[in-house]
């Protein structure tokens, strides 16, 4: 079985203290274990796709603009990745995809699906942020499309922690979704 790991929304805005959409010290908590993962999917030569977050500033138009504060704009500190793992995406830019989206889930608008089908990938392993919005919206999109997925907890993190809760339940029960514990 094929595999590939999507690191999704690892940044700046989302992690730090001060990101603008901060999921504070549970995303801060997951920078080594995200990391380490990484590290061992790019050295086994397994497909590695960071799915970022893109915002226009000041855009009326996109949907999260009336629920969330601005976040991850265009040509900002904010969308870049967050502390090591941004090291690891520069020593490895050439065997790791950069995906730009800007909905929930990585799948819409994007390229994801084609990436992976052409590599015959079938199994997808998930970490990142936030489990209950980014990591759930493209968990159900894999799911739609018939990838077996896994969640890795020591991964995953949210500001909202009966989110993040309800989201690894509705990830195994669900989804059917292998969750790493």
């Amino acid at each position: 079985m094929k595999k590939a790991l999507l690191v999704i929304d690892y940044t700046y805005d989302f992690v730090a203290e001060d990101g603008a959409l901060t999921c504070g010290q549970p995303g801060i908590d997951l920078e080594m274990y995200i990391v380490d993962l990484t590290k061992k999917f790019l050295d086994k030569g397994d497909l590695v796709i960071m799915p970022v977050d893109l915002h226009e500033e000041n855009d009326p138009y996109h949907p999260e603009s009336k629920m969330f504060p601005p976040h991850n704009i265009k040509g900002t500190p904010g969308r870049n990745l967050y502390g090591a793992l941004h090291d690891v995406f520069e020593e490895n830019k050439n065997q790791i995809i950069w995906m730009d989206k800007t909905r929930f889930s990585a799948f819409t608008g994007t390229e994801l699906e084609l990436q992976l089908r052409a590599r015959g990938i079938t199994e997808l392993h998930l970490v990142g942020v936030c489990t209950d919005i980014c990591i759930l919206h493209t968990s159900v999109d894999a799911y739609n499309r018939g990838f077996d997925i896994v969640i890795h907890e020591r991964g995953v993190a949210s500001f909202d922690a009966a989110g993040h809760e309800w989201a690894l339940r509705h990830f195994e029960k669900t989804l059917g979704a292998t969750v790493i514990r």
